[in-house]
C-alpha cells in the first residue's frame, strides 16, 4: 500500500552491475510485484525472487555481455507457470531459438507448469517477428507471426509503456524508454475520511486513472466498517489521490556518435527523469570510441543535456579505465551541466 508521499515513484531502476561490469538495468515496478530487465548480461547479482518476478526483458543486441544472462533467467524460471516476454533486434527470435537448441528438453514436457517465452525481433522497417517457446512442448518454435509496431511501441499497459528506437553500432542496437502515463499516489488519511479500507481495489482505482476514465465512473470499494461503498472516480481523485506526470526512464547502450543516432537518442530520451547512457571511453579517446562505434563520456553528457534529461547515469565503462571511475563520472557530469 502506498504511503502519503506524492514523490514515491512506481518505477525503481538500478544498475545490475557496477559501471565496469556487464551493462543492464533492473526496473522494479512497485505495488505490482514485478520487474523489467534492460539487457541480459551478467545477472548473478539479481536475487532469484526478482528474476521470478520479471515479466519482460529488453535486449539491445546479442553481444555476449548483453545476452549471456538468458541462461540464468531460464534456469530460475524453468518449472514455473510463467510467461516471459523478450524483445531484441533483427534476428533475435533465431538467437532465442539457438539458446533453447543448446539443451536437451526430453523431461520438460513432464513438468506440471508450462513456462512460456514469447520472443519478439524488432525489424528496422517498423514491423516485428514474434514466436513462442513452451516448456510443455520442449521449447519448439511456434506461433510465428509478423506484427506492425506503432512508433516503436513494444508494450502498452494501463500502468506503463515501453518504446524503442534502433541505433547504429555497426549492427542494429535497440535503445528503450519506459514511462508511466501518470503517477498516482493514494493518501491513507483521505481513505480514512471517506470511510474506505485499503486493499487490492486500489490497483483497479489506479488503472481507472491511467485509462483517463470519466470522473463520473462509479468505483466500488470496501468500507472500513464493512460493506461496499460506491463513489465517483472524480471524488476519489479529489480527496484521496495525488495525480502527477508519470516517471520516464531511458536506456541507451552501444551506439556510435553519429548525427542520426544523436537525433534518435535525444528524441527517445526527451525530458526523462533518468537517462542510463553508456560512457565506455574518456573524452580524450574520441577517435577510439568512433572506431568501435561507442560514445565517450563527453558525448554521453551532451546527449543527456540535449534531451532535457533531469539526470544522467553513466555506465558500461571500458576496463581500460579501471581506477578512473570518478574522473569518468566528472567528465559526463561536466558535459551534461555545460550544455
Amino acid at each position: 500500500m502506498p504511503g502519503g508521499d506524492p514523490l514515491n515513484p512506481l518505477l525503481h531502476p538500478q544498475l545490475v552491475n557496477p559501471p565496469f561490469g556487464d551493462p543492464g538495468v533492473l526496473v522494479e515496478v512497485r505495488f505490482e510485484r514485478r520487474c523489467l530487465l534492460l539487457d541480459l548480461g551478467d545477472l548473478s547479482p539479481v536475487p532469484p525472487r526478482l528474476l521470478l518476478r520479471t515479466t519482460h526483458g529488453f535486449v539491445s543486441h546479442t553481444h555476449m555481455d548483453h545476452f549471456a544472462g538468458f541462461d540464468r533467467l531460464l534456469r530460475v524460471c524453468l518449472g514455473r507457470e510463467k510467461a516471459l516476454h523478450l524483445f531484441g533486434p533483427p534476428g533475435f527470435v533465431d538467437r532465442v531459438a539457438g539458446k533453447f537448441a543448446a539443451y536437451t528438453w526430453n523431461l520438460a514436457p513432464g513438468y506440471a507448469a508450462d513456462f512460456v517465452v514469447k520472443a519478439t525481433a524488432v525489424e528496422e522497417d517498423g514491423t516485428a517477428l514474434t514466436a513462442e517457446f513452451h516448456s510443455r512442448r520442449s521449447f519448439a518454435r511456434e506461433a510465428e507471426r509478423i506484427v506492425r509496431l506503432d512508433g516503436g511501441l513494444l508494450v502498452a499497459e494501463d500502468a506503463l509503456a515501453v518504446r524503442t528506437v534502433t541505433l547504429d553500432h555497426g549492427i542494429p542496437s535497440l535503445a528503450f524508454r519506459i514511462e508511466e502515463p501518470a503517477h498516482v499516489n493514494v493518501f491513507r488519511d483521505g481513505l480514512d475520511r471517506l470511510g474506505l479500507a485499503v486493499g487490492p481495489w486500489l490497483r483497479d482505482l489506479k488503472r481507472a486513472v491511467f485509462r483517463a476514465d470519466n470522473d463520473d465512473a462509479p468505483i466500488a470499494a470496501p468500507g472500513r466498517d464493512g460493506g461496499t461503498v460506491v463513489l465517483p472516480l472524480g471524488r476519489l481523485k479529489a480527496e484521496a489521490l495525488s495525480v502527477t506526470a508519470g516517471q520516464a526512464i531511458a536506456y541507451v547502450v552501444d551506439a556510435a556518435f553519429t548525427p542520426d543516432n544523436a537525433a534518435r537518442i535525444t528524441d527517445l530520451a526527451r525530458d526523462v527523469d533518468l537517462l542510463f547512457i553508456e560512457s565506455p571511453f574518456r573524452a580524450a579517446d574520441a577517435e577510439t570510441a568512433a572506431a568501435r562505434r561507442h560514445l565517450t563520456t563527453e558525448q554521453a553528457g551532451r546527449l543527456g543535456a540535449a534531451a532535457g534529461a533531469r539526470r544522467v547515469v553513466p555506465f558500461h565503462f571500458s576496463p581500460r579505465y579501471l581506477g578512473q571511475e570518478e574522473e569518468m563520472r566528472r567528465e559526463v557530469e561536466s558535459a551534461f551541466r555545460a550544455e
